[in-house]
C-alpha cells in the first residue's frame, strides 16, 4: 500500500524540521506527498483545508523551524473510469464549475454493478479537469441526484471549488427546487413534512420513516396545479436525506407518479382518458421528479448564483395530458 493509500481522509499534522528556512508552503507538501501536484495542493490551501500555527494562510506563505501544519488529504480522481462519450447538457460552464441538466435513467458515478453509462464516464470524458469529488470514481461530484431523477446539478473542476461548494451543502447555504407530478392532491395547499428517515429496517435498498433512529429530514410543499387525481407540486428539502422527497410524498399517502418504490403506479393514456383499457406505453416511464433550480454562493466570484433546468419533456407530456383530460 502505497502513502497515498496510507493517508487520505485522515487529518494530519505536521511538524517543520530544523533545515527548513523560508520555504513556500505549496512547495514544502508537494515535497512531503509527491503523489499529489502543486496545483491540487495550491487549490487545498486556497480553499482552507490547510493551516500554519492554527490559521489558514497562502500557498506562498514562507514556513520555518517550529511551525505546525494542520490538513486532511482528499481522496484524489480516480484515474480507472473509463471514459464514455454520453451526451451531457451543459447550462453554464467557468473555471470553476459545471451546471448540467441531468437527464433520467442516468446514475451519477460508478457502483458495484454499474461501472459504465454512468454520469461520471461522460465527466472523465468531457473535461480533463475535475475536483476529487465525494471520493474515488467520483471525480466532480459534490451531490447526487438518484438515477431517474432529472434536473440541475453542479460539478467541480477543482479542490477549491468542491471545497466551498461542499461546505454550503453540509451548512444548508445551497437552495434547491424540486417539481413532482404526484397521486391524488395534499389535503393542504402548502405544508412542512417532519419525519426523520433511516434505512428500511427489511429492504436495505429503500429508505423509510424511523422516528427512534433516523436523521433528521424537512421537506416544504406547495401545490401548484391540481387535477383529478393528480397533482403538480414543487418542493423544497430543507435536508438532503437519501430518497427523501420520495419517501416523504409517499408518506402522506402522495406518492409520486411511477415510483413503484415508494407506492407510485404507472399512468397511461386510457386511464387518463378514461377510457377502455388498451394496450399501450405508460405516459412516463419513471419517476415524476425533476430538480428545477439550484442556488448557492460562487466559490471564486463570492456572487449569488442561480441555475434553473428546463421542465423535462417526459413530464411536460403527462403535465399536458393531464390539463387535457383531468381539469377539476
Amino acid at each position: 500500500m502505497d502513502e497515498w493509500q496510507e493517508l487520505r481522509g485522515r487529518p494530519l499534522t505536521l511538524h517543520v524540521g530544523i533545515g527548513v528556512t523560508e520555504r513556500r508552503l505549496d512547495k514544502y507538501l508537494h515535497g512531503r506527498f509527491r503523489n499529489l501536484s502543486r496545483h491540487f495542493l495550491q487549490d487545498a490551501i486556497r480553499a482552507g483545508g490547510v493551516k500554519v500555527n492554527g490559521k489558514p494562510v497562502k500557498p506562498s506563505f514562507r514556513l520555518t523551524h517550529g511551525d505546525v501544519i494542520e490538513l486532511v488529504i482528499p481522496e484524489p480522481p480516480s484515474k480507472n473510469i473509463e471514459p464514455e462519450n454520453i451526451p451531457l447538457d451543459i447550462l453554464y460552464e467557468d473555471d470553476d464549475l459545471i451546471i448540467l441538466n441531468k437527464q433520467p435513467d442516468l446514475i451519477v458515478h460508478p457502483c458495484r454493478g454499474n461501472i459504465r453509462g454512468t454520469l461520471v464516464n461522460a465527466l472523465v470524458h468531457y473535461s480533463d479537469r475535475l475536483s476529487s469529488g465525494l471520493g474515488e470514481f467520483r471525480p466532480g461530484i459534490v451531490h447526487r441526484l438518484d438515477r431517474d431523477t432529472s434536473g440541475v446539478m453542479v460539478v467541480t473542476k477543482h479542490e477549491g471549488a468542491q471545497w466551498r461548494i461542499a461546505k454550503q451543502f453540509e451548512q444548508r447555504e445551497v437552495d434547491k427546487t424540486y417539481v413532482a407530478i404526484v397521486h391524488g392532491t395534499p389535503e393542504l395547499r402548502a405544508d412542512r413534512i417532519n419525519a426523520p428517515l433511516g434505512i428500511h429496517p427489511t429492504i436495505r435498498e429503500k429508505y423509510a420513516i424511523r422516528p427512534e433512529t433516523g436523521k433528521e429530514a424537512v421537506t416544504f410543499y406547495e401545490v401548484m396545479e391540481a387535477f383529478r387525481g393528480f397533482s403538480l407540486l414543487k418542493l423544497t428539502p430543507h435536508t438532503g436525506r437519501t430518497h427523501q422527497i420520495r419517501v416523504h410524498l409517499s408518506s402522506i399517502k402522495h406518492p409520486i407518479v411511477a415510483d413503484d418504490m415508494y407506492g407510485g403506479k404507472l399512468v397511461y393514456p386510457w386511464q387518463l382518458a378514461d377510457a377502455e383499457p388498451a394496450i399501450e406505453e405508460p405516459v412516463i416511464s419513471r419517476v415524476a421528479l425533476h430538480a428545477r433550480t439550484l442556488e448557492f454562493t460562487h466559490p471564486t466570484t463570492g456572487e449569488r448564483v442561480k441555475f434553473e433546468a428546463p421542465f423535462p419533456a417526459d413530464m411536460q407530456h403527462l403535465l399536458d395530458m393531464l390539463r387535457q383530460h383531468r381539469k377539476q
